[in-house]
C-alpha cells in the first residue's frame, strides 16, 4: 500500500461527506438564482456573509469531529501500510466504526443543516428581512440538507463497496459484525424515493409559494413558474441520474460477483469465494454463498474419501464373485446403500489335517458407514488369520471374538456372523452361527428347506463366551445353502411390503437346476424389481453355495 492509496483510504469518507455537502448546497443555490422568486440585494449580502463564515466554522468542527471518530480506522490502515501486526481488539473496533460511519456521516450532515436552518431564519428574522426570505432561508437549510443526506448515502455506500470494504473485510464477513447498522435494500429504496420524488416536489412547492407572493401580474407569474420548474427538473434529473447510477453500479457489483462464483460452483468448482463488500441483504447472501461453498468444498473431499475408501473395502471383498472346486461352487455379491458398509461375505481355502477345506463366511456389522466398514476390515483380517491356525469353527469363532471385544467395548458396535467349513474328502459341513439369521439349506431331492440353527451371540458383546460347533454329515450333490443378511429380507417396497424369505424360497426352489451364480443373479434381479424406484436403506449382501460332485471349477 503506497502513500496516494493509504491516505484515499484514510479520507475518503471524509471527503465525500464535504463533497455531497458542496454539492447539495450548490444545487440548492442554483434553483434560488435561477429558478425562484429573486432575493433583495441586502438579503443577498446576509446570506453570502452567512456562507463565508458559518459554513466553514461548523464544517472544521465536524471535520475535526469525525477525524476523532475515524481514529481506529485511521490506526488500522497505518500498521496495515506499515505491515505491522493488527490486533484483533483493534481490527474489530476499526470494522464496526467502519460500518457505522456512513450513518454518523449522515446524522453529522442533518444535524450541521439543522443548525443552519435556525441560524439563517433566525438572523433574517432579526434583520426584518420579512417572511418570504425567512422561508426562502428555511427551505434552503432544510432542502440543502435533505439532498445532502441522499447524495452523501449513495457516495458514502459506493465508497464503502469499492475501496474500504476489500482492505478490511478480505474475506467478507460484514453481516456477521456486531452492533453495526445495516444499509438495508429498503433504506436505499427509500433514499431514491426522497431524492427523485420528495425533494423535486417540495422545491416546486416551495419556489411556487414564493413566486405568487411577489409576483406582479399573471404574466410574471407564469414566466417564473415556468423557469422555476425547468430549473428544478433539470437540476433534479442530473441528482437523480447521479444516484441511480451509484445504486445500480453497487447492486449490479454484488450480483455479478454472486453471480461469477454461482457459476463455478455449478462447474464443481468450490475453489471461488465471493468478495462481499456490503452489509446488506446482497452482503449477506455473498456471506451464506461463500459458507455453503465452504461446506461443499468439504462434502466434496468427503465424498472423494469416501470414494477412495468403498474402493478399498471392496477390495476386501473376495476378488472374484464366484469360487469354485470339484464339489462346491459359491457366488457372493455386496451392495451398499452408503459408500460403505457394514456388511462382509468372503470365502478362503485352509488345511486341515493334510487336505485342503473350504471356509466361507458372511457377516453384518451393526449401522453402516465408515465406522462399520472399519469393523468389517477388522473381522476379515482377523478371521482369515485365525483360520490359518489350528482349530475347530467354534475355537476360531471364540478368538475372533475376543480380539473384537478389545476393538469394540466402549464402541457399542457388533457383528452378526455366519462361519462354514466345508470338507470336499467327507462332504462334511461345519459351521458357527453368531447371532446371525440361520442360512438355508435346500434339498431339490426332497424338496426341502432346513434352516441351519446353532447357538450363538454377536461378536463384540461378551468375550467369556463360549461358541459351539454345528455339523452337517453327508452333503449331497444338488444341494443348495443361502446366506443373507437382513437387507435381503427386510427389504421394503413403496407399499412398506417386505421381501421376506419366502421369496428367496420360491426362486431357489425355481431355479434349482441353475448353478450358484444363476441363483444368486436371479434372487439379486428379483430384489431389484421388487425395490423399483425405491433406495435401499440397508446393505445386501447375499451368498449361495451349491454342492455338486460334477462341477468343474
Amino acid at each position: 500500500m503506497n502513500a496516494w492509496t493509504r491516505f484515499r483510504l484514510k479520507n475518503s469518507m471524509l471527503l465525500a461527506m464535504v463533497g455531497a455537502n458542496l454539492l447539495s448546497g450548490l444545487s440548492m443555490d442554483i434553483l434560488i438564482l435561477q429558478g425562484d422568486a429573486p432575493p433583495s440585494p441586502a438579503v443577498l449580502q446576509l446570506a453570502t456573509f452567512l456562507d463565508l463564515t458559518f459554513i466553514p466554522i461548523v464544517f472544521l468542527v465536524a471535520v475535526l469531529g469525525v477525524i476523532r471518530y475515524e481514529r481506529p480506522i485511521r490506526r488500522y490502515l497505518r500498521r496495515q501500510s506499515a505491515g505491522r501486526p493488527i490486533s484483533g481488539n483493534l481490527t474489530r473496533k476499526a470494522r464496526r466504526r467502519l460500518l457505522n460511519e456512513p450513518f454518523m456521516l449522515l446524522m453529522v450532515s442533518w444535524s450541521l443543516w439543522l443548525y443552519g436552518t435556525l441560524i439563517y431564519a433566525g438572523l433574517f428574522w432579526l434583520s426584518d428581512a420579512g417572511p418570504l426570505e425567512i422561508h426562502r432561508a428555511l427551505f434552503r437549510s432544510l432542502s440543502t440538507g435533505l439532498t445532502t443526506v441522499v447524495v452523501a448515502f449513495f457516495l458514502l455506500e459506493s465508497i464503502l463497496q469499492k475501496w474500504l470494504a476489500p482492505v478490511f473485510f478480505p474475506r467478507g464477513g460484514l453481516s456477521r459484525t456486531s452492533r453495526v447498522m445495516r444499509i438495508r435494500l429498503s433504506v436505499r429504496l427509500g433514499c431514491l424515493l426522497l431524492a427523485c420524488n420528495v425533494v423535486p416536489l417540495l422545491s416546486i412547492l416551495g419556489a411556487s409559494l414564493r413566486i405568487v407572493a411577489v409576483a406582479s401580474d399573471q404574466h410574471e407569474l407564469a414566466n417564473m413558474i415556468r423557469r422555476a420548474i425547468i430549473t428544478d427538473t433539470v437540476v433534479f434529473m442530473v441528482v437523480g441520474a447521479f444516484l441511480v447510477f451509484l445504486v445500480a453500479r453497487n447492486i449490479a457489483q454484488s450480483m455479478d460477483e454472486i453471480t461469477r462464483v454461482l457459476k463455478h460452483i455449478r462447474q464443481g468448482d468450490f475453489d471461488h469465494r465471493v468478495r462481499v463488500s456490503a452489509s446488506d441483504e446482497i452482503g449477506y447472501a455473498g456471506d451464506v454463498i461463500n459458507a455453503m461453498t465452504e461446506g461443499l468444498k468439504e462434502r466434496d473431499a468427503m465424498r472423494h474419501s469416501l470414494a477412495l475408501a468403498r474402493e478399498v473395502q471392496q477390495r476386501l471383498l473376495p476378488r472374484v464373485d464366484v469360487f469354485g472346486c470339484e464339489t462346491l461352487q459359491i457366488a457372493g455379491r455386496s451392495v451398499y446403500c452408503d459408500e460403505t458398509g457394514g456388511d462382509y461375505f468372503d470365502f478362503f481355502t485352509v488345511t486341515r489335517d493334510g487336505s485342503r477345506q473350504i471356509a466361507f463366511a458372511l457377516g453384518d456389522v451393526s449401522g453402516h458407514g465408515i465406522a462399520s466398514a472399519l469393523l468389517m476390515a477388522t473381522v476379515r483380517s482377523a478371521l482369515r488369520q485365525r483360520a490359518a491356525l489350528p482349530g475347530d469353527p467354534a475355537r476360531i469363532v471364540r478368538d475372533v471374538n475376543l480380539r473384537l471385544v478389545d476393538d469394540v467395548q466402549e464402541s457399542g458396535q457388533f457383528m452378526t456372523l455366519l462361519f462354514f467349513l466345508y470338507a470336499p474328502d467327507t462332504r462334511t459341513l461345519q459351521w458357527v452361527r453368531a447371532g446371525h439369521d440361520p442360512a438355508l439349506l435346500y434339498d431339490p431331492a426332497t424338496d426341502r428347506f432346513e434352516s441351519l440353527k446353532g447357538e450363538g451371540i454377536a461378536l463384540g458383546l461378551n468375550g467369556d463366551y463360549t461358541y459351539s460347533t454345528n455339523c452337517h454329515p453327508d452333503c449331497q450333490p444338488g444341494q443348495i445353502l443361502v446366506l443373507g443378511t437382513d437387507g435381503v429380507w427386510e427389504t421394503c417396497n413403496a407399499q412398506q411390503e417386505m421381501f421376506g424369505k419366502r421369496r428367496v424360497r420360491d426362486l431357489v426352489r425355481r431355479h434349482a437346476g441353475s448353478d450358484a451364480r444363476e441363483i444368486r443373479n436371479a434372487i439379486l434381479a428379483a430384489l431389484t424389481a421388487f425395490l423399483g424406484d425405491q433406495r435401499a436403506e440397508d446393505d445386501i449382501t447375499l451368498m449361495v453355495a451349491k454342492l455338486d460332485h460334477n462341477h468343474q471349477p
